[in-house]
Parts: C-alpha cells; structure tokens; sequence
C-alpha cells in the first residue's frame, strides 16, 4: 500500500518552551535588570532636583557628569538587557509576544521609554552636562541649561513612575491571555 503526499499529514516540530528553574532565573534577570534600571533613573532624577540648590561650579558640574555616566554606562545597558530578556522570554514561554495584554503593555511602554530616552532625557543629560562644563554655576542662569535640567527631572519622574508599573506588571500580570478567536474572523 502506498501513501500520497496528500494524505500524509507532517507536524511541525515544536519548540520547547522553558520552564522551571531556567524560566525562573531568566524572569529573575529580567525583573533584575528592570529593577536596576529604575533604581539608576530614580538616582539620576534625585540627582538633577539637588544639582538645582548647589551653589558650586565644580560640584555643579561634577554631578551632572554622574547622572551623564550613568546614563551612558547603567541606564543605556539596563534598557537594552531588558529588551533582549524580554524578548527571550516571549520566545522561549508560553507568554509570546501577542498572547497576553500585560505582555504587549509592556513591550509598548518599554518602547515608549526606549524612545523618550534616546531622543529627550539622553540629549537634555548630555547638553546639561555640557553647559555645566562651560559654565559652571552660570549655568544655573542659562535659560537653556534650565530647560534641559528641567526635562531631566520631570521626565525622569515620568521614566521612574512607568518602570515601577512596568515592574508591577511583571509581577501582577493582569489582564489575561487575549481572545485570539475575535480577532481571527
């Protein structure tokens, strides 16, 4: 008896997903790295609302150099493990990418986040930094010193409140597995 492509049917082999310890310690970095990353934000906004009262140039400068360094060298890193973390976790669980509104939250707000600090926090930290350089506690009287410093803080503020309930939904996962049925027909 032979058999026909047609009525043979071939499955895909399926991934294994992760599970017990190995899942665990991957959330746990993943948790780790977002926790790291608020902490640093928080610092850094902290930071920016004291460098307001300094009467010192150097001091002036000297702080907005480590809110600039840790910018560069725990913000940045931090947001990029969390995307890879996330990422592997949405490959290798059974959460996915689009299975679940708390997991597609948080992908939006990382990605907000990312966004707002590429394009506004990183530049206001680099020109504040820059100014204080130059001008020391002049920069204080610079309107666009004021400006920069700011936006630091208000929109750190704003990174600070969104990475703690970004962490939260990692906890809580709230909201459920989407309704893939509705969204098929």
């Amino acid at each position: 008896m032979t058999q026909t492509a047609s009525t043979v049917s071939v499955k895909k082999p399926t991934q294994k997903k992760l599970t017990g310890l190995p899942k665990d310690a991957l959330v746990s970095l993943h948790v780790g790295v977002n926790a790291v990353w608020f902490g640093v934000a928080l610092a850094m906004m902290l930071m920016a609302v004291a460098n307001l009262k300094t009467t010192n140039g150097d001091e002036l400068y000297a702080v907005n150099s480590m809110v600039k360094l840790l910018d560069d060298f725990v913000v940045i890193p931090m947001a990029i493990a969390s995307v890879l973390t996330g990422t592997l976790l949405c490959w290798l669980t059974v959460w996915g990418f689009f299975k679940f509104y708390w997991v597609i939250t948080k992908w939006i707000a990382t990605t907000v986040l990312i966004t707002f600090g590429t394009f506004w926090l990183g530049p206001w930290t680099n020109s504040m930094t820059a100014i204080a350089d130059m001008e020391r506690v002049k920069a204080l009287t610079n309107p666009l010193f004021m400006f920069d410093i700011h936006g630091v803080i208000i929109g750190g503020a704003i990174q600070v409140i969104c990475l703690f309930t970004i962490i939260a939904i990692s906890i809580i996962k709230p909201w459920g597995r989407r309704d893939v049925s509705k969204t098929a027909n």
